[in-house]
């Protein structure tokens, strides 16, 4: 199969084409030509106004609930709203059932997913039915396939644990993902602490749970000598307190979930379940405070927070509702809706996990394997819930204007266009 893109502007923050129109012929899944301009005959030619090209996207936090939670998701339908997102690699949680703490569950996701649109990575558990106990078998995972490891929605609470998690990845180079909460503080929040909880009447979650876990897990992983990786970070202190720990040496790094950028506390008067998510929404200081962090750079990559829940879950009263909402194909949009420029973007979800978790870059030049996200950073649009490609329909953002959107992917020969592109 032969495509042909024609003047794309590339976008590839550090590379010599970076912002450059070029025409890109790809045949049989290879790049085979880049210039000002190809002419022949192609299967596929893509030719739209405003489109870009980068590296393919990446999102490393991702709950496709497949094995046991298939009403939810399937890695089918995950992949599907990853490729209508733009993704063209997706880790996934090990919160299934049975549990990702084996080498054969890894298997099992690496091979049922193979001839998916997007590459899906495991996240192998760090703990046995990642309860936060026993470690699980990481090394087999690693060498089955597992791209780093963590309990996944289950914070892990012990510290002795978590060092000798820490110490173990160690010896090949691995990354521990975890999500910054002692749950022993607010254990029964259902929303931010502060006042909104309180004029609400609603159990708060005081932001000091999640910089309690950021503090201690910052001292072990200095101690290990070995690498973190902090995700869905909330709080601007705990940023603040990463950014301290990079200067000191410390190999730790960190993602927050787009909600936070666009979201706030306030937003939840009117008890939205969708809006129901852990870490909670914090207050609207604590929100510019954390756009101001990113566009710092004290922020390495947005993860989606991508958390699929049946109807039933989520229509009910907001105690009773379970966290999360889906991210994968607003992600982008709610980006460019914050102010996040296209070459910010392919920085945080295109070249930065890719360091983080050691994949390989992205090649502009003859040979190398195709894996490219096409978009179009610039349209203003209302998300609708009738273009949702996940299995559930859990988010928050129908309805909302959105700006920028995915046009498709090509990993290979694989290649996904979104239904508007010309061709």
């Amino acid at each position: 199969m032969t495509i042909l893109i024609r003047q794309a502007v590339i976008v590839y923050p550090g590379h010599p084409l970076n912002r450059q129109r070029k025409d890109i012929l790809i045949q049989n899944g290879t790049v085979s030509r880049i210039a000002d301009s190809i002419e022949g005959q192609a299967d596929t030619v893509i030719q739209q106004e405003g489109l870009h090209l980068s590296p393919g996207w990446v999102d490393t936090f991702a709950h496709f609930c497949d094995p046991g939670f298939e009403f939810k998701e399937t890695l089918e339908t995950g992949a599907r709203a990853a490729a209508a997102g733009g993704y063209t690699h997706v880790f996934v949680l090990p919160n299934t059932n049975p549990t990702v703490h084996s080498k054969s569950q890894v298997e099992y996701i690496k091979e049922k997913s193979r001839k998916l649109p997007v590459v899906i990575h495991p996240l192998g558990a760090v703990t046995k039915n990642a309860e936060g106990k026993e470690l699980a078998e990481m090394y087999d995972m690693f060498t089955a396939g597992a791209i780093a490891f963590g309990d996944g929605r289950n914070p892990v609470q012990s510290a002795g644990v978590m060092l000798k998690a820490l110490q173990y990845v160690k010896a090949f180079g691995g990354v521990v993902v975890q999500v910054p909460e002692d749950k022993s503080i607010g254990t029964h929040g259902l929303i931010n602490e502060g006042i909104v909880s309180t004029r609400l009447g609603l159990p708060g979650k005081p932001v000091i749970s999640e910089e309690m876990m950021v503090a201690r897990d910052l001292e072990l992983v200095s101690y290990a000598g070995s690498k973190l990786h902090f995700t869905g970070v909330s709080s601007a202190r705990s940023l603040q307190l990463i950014a301290a720990a990079r200067q000191r040496g410390v190999e730790v790094t960190c993602s927050i979930a787009p909600y936070q950028l666009y979201f706030s506390d306030e937003d939840l008067k009117d008890y939205d379940t969708n809006l129901k998510v852990n870490p909670p929404l914090r207050t609207t200081e604590n929100r510019a405070a954390l756009q101001a962090a990113l566009r710092q750079g004290l922020v390495d990559s947005i993860a989606s927070h991508h958390f699929p829940h049946e109807w039933d879950s989520k229509v009910c009263e907001f105690e009773y509702a379970g966290n999360g909402m889906i991210g994968l194909e607003t992600a982008f949009g709610v980006a460019g809706a914050v102010g996040i420029t296209a070459e910010q973007w392919v920085s945080l979800v295109g070249t930065n996990p890719r360091k983080i978790f050691n994949l390989p870059d992205v090649l502009l030049e003859a040979g190398a394997i195709a894996d490219f996200t096409l978009f179009d950073p610039d349209p203003e649009y209302e998300f609708s819930e009738s273009g949702i490609q996940s299995k559930s329909k859990n988010s928050p953002f129908i309805g909302k204007t959105l700006k920028g959107r995915s046009l498709g992917i090509i990993t290979g020969e694989k290649v996904y266009l979104h239904h508007s592109i010309k061709n």
